[in-house]
């Protein structure tokens, strides 16, 4: 019995980087003798314990045969005559592929420190193919590692284009690719995994609302970038670049899925894309089963980042209804999240990306002069029901049009 440390975490040592979780394999050992030693087992479609101690992941070393389509439809193979060498070829890049061994040695079969060290995303074997959710592994991996220069080997890129044509993603299911998903618009460059996953035709296939927007335009005099889907990855950057919020990265990604419908008889126009885009979020939050909270938020960001960006061409009532569809009063911070994505919309644009975004402040004024409107006064003198909604409207109204840097007209 030989235990190694294998995958992420030597991966990540080598990195420079400090491992957040440590795997380990087991070779030469059975389920028997591992719960005799006092490991807990955990793992139903293959062997994986729990260590008594420090509660890391021990699997078993193992093969795996491709049965079926999908990333389930395997048979697992874990007896003690399992090598390692086998067990780390079943896996998916060879810079997940190195392991050490208890004496700090490196057992790299497949010179994944060499792809390392060339900044390289590598397939080990053909088997790879076997299981769709290797591709969004790889598209985040991109993510993970592009400030180091990663890209992804031109061998795998067309290894993960025949899966795609093969229909193999298409056996994905919804809350596996929002994992994914998930972890990918956590990392530093976000924006990358969108990128590969266009880059082999995944894109259409999972996302087909976001691969819409590319070779779409928009007015040069705005986008100088001009194309929607190139302007989308400089916003999901951007978004990256001022905030950790996975929901405000979220609603940046999504916020203009209406460009993708527009006819293109209205090009370089996007009349009213505002509304279709919501709608559009709405359909993909359902499709993948994405949260709430992301969902509610990219609708937002979609109906009402036009409003934002034109804070200072609005008459104080607009401002007003602005807010209230917003939901400000009682959603606050969901409120400063919706500023947030549409500052990396402002600056997501070429020759931009430094700009000061003032349109935030003025709203977040706004809504500070609201909260000041003495409510209490109204309710002192008797009204309630529709008219004290009336009157408390046109005080929140004046209490606007008195912050607005420029005069304004009464509604």
């Amino acid at each position: 019995m030989k235990i190694y440390l294998v995958g992420g975490a030597v991966r990540d040592k080598l990195l420079g980087i400090k491992p957040s979780e440590h795997d380990w394999v087991v070779v030469g050992a059975s389920p028997e003798e591992m719960l005799r030693l006092g490991y807990r087992q955990v793992g139903k479609d293959f062997p994986v314990f729990l260590h008594p101690e420090t509660k890391d992941e021990y699997a078993l070393a193992r093969t795996e045969r491709k049965t079926a389509p999908g990333y389930t439809g395997f048979i697992v193979h874990a007896t003690p005559d399992v090598s390692l060498e086998e067990d780390l070829k079943r896996r998916d890049l060879t810079i997940n592929a190195i392991a050490e061994d208890e004496n700090g040695k490196l057992i790299d079969p497949f010179h994944g420190q060499e792809d390392l060290q060339n900044g390289l995303l590598r397939h080990i074997s053909p088997a790879f193919a076997e299981d769709p959710v290797r591709i969004l592994r790889v598209a985040r991996f991109a993510a993970r590692f592009a400030k180091w220069g990663f890209h992804v080997a031109h061998g795998t890129n067309r290894l993960m284009r025949d899966m795609v044509e093969a229909g193999e993603v298409d056996a994905l299911v919804p809350e596996r690719v929002w994992a994914e998903t998930e972890k990918a618009l956590g990392e530093e460059h976000p924006e990358r995994f969108f990128e590969v996953l266009r880059a082999c035709g995944a894109l259409a296939r999972i996302y087909p609302e976001i691969d819409a927007l590319f070779g779409v335009p928009q007015p040069q005099k705005h986008h100088a970038e001009i194309d929607t889907g190139v302007h989308i990855m400089m916003v999901l950057r951007q978004a990256a670049r001022i905030t950790t919020d996975t929901r405000v990265r979220f609603a940046a990604l999504v916020h203009d899925l209406g460009k993708g419908t527009t006819p293109p008889s209205e090009w370089p126009s996007h009349i009213a894309h505002e509304d279709r885009g919501a709608q559009l979020v709405k359909q993909l939050a359902e499709r993948l089963r994405i949260p709430n909270e992301y969902r509610d938020l990219g609708m937002l960001a979609s109906r009402y980042h036009s409003h934002c960006h034109r804070a200072y061409e609005l008459r104080a009532g607009t401002l007003l209804n602005t807010l209230e569809g917003l939901d400000a009063f009682r959603r606050p911070d969901r409120f400063e999240q919706f500023l947030l994505a549409c500052e990396a919309d402002a600056r997501g644009r070429k020759g931009h990306e430094q700009d000061d975004y003032p349109q935030a402040r003025l709203f977040q004024n706004a809504l500070e002069a609201c909260r000041k409107v003495d409510h209490q006064g109204l309710i002192e003198k008797g009204l309630s029901g529709e008219a004290f909604a009336i009157q408390l409207r046109q005080l929140r109204v004046k209490a606007i049009q008195q912050i607005l840097p420029r005069e304004d007209t009464p509604e």
